[in-house]
């Protein structure tokens, strides 16, 4: 069983079978069936109660489990959920992924070759933030999240010991 939910505000429950070019379940209780052709990745023409839909995949975050879709020129922002993020949310457990990452520390013993942000820098999550040299490779420390440099605890040239703190947000 799945949830959609549309534009923040409907929620339906589907249990939605893809076969061929067939789809066949239920959508909030009702039995549906109809057709569908894949015309690509990111384009499908839906046969529905006797009425044709182009849907347009424009945004899809697998990560995220969002996705937006333009509906015969109609967008809907859809957020996604199987039974175990619905088991998560029940147990309290699903907004742990959401905490907020303070700072970064040294995941291993090495040097620091060059600190590419300073103090005050706006970061976006994925922007690299240090090169860290360890057993003579060079391993890029990457931003988890966005965020403000508030403070660089270590300088270019100087060993650091694994788990010290080297960036606050």
């Amino acid at each position: 069983m799945y949830s959609i939910t549309t534009n923040g505000t409907n929620t339906y429950k589907t249990d939605l079978q893809l076969s061929n070019s067939l789809f066949e379940g239920t959508l909030n209780g009702k039995l549906i069936s109809g057709d569908f052709v894949k015309l690509n990745n990111y384009q499908f023409h839906i046969l529905y109660d006797n009425k044709s839909y182009n849907v347009d995949v424009i945004k899809l975050n697998t990560e995220e489990k969002t996705m937006t879709v333009k509906i015969n020129s109609v967008k809907f922002n859809l957020i996604l959920k199987d039974k175990y993020d619905e088991l998560l949310h029940n147990l309290g457990l699903d907004n742990l992924a959401v905490k907020k990452v303070a700072d970064i520390k040294a995941p291993m013993p090495g040097m620091v070759l060059n600190i590419l942000v300073k103090e005050g820098d706006a970061v976006k999550k994925g922007d690299t933030l240090i090169i860290l040299e360890a057993m003579k490779m060079e391993n890029s420390l990457k931003s988890p999240t966005d965020g403000v440099i508030k403070k660089i605890a270590v300088t270019k040239g100087v060993a650091v010991e694994k788990n010290q703190l080297l960036i606050q947000f």
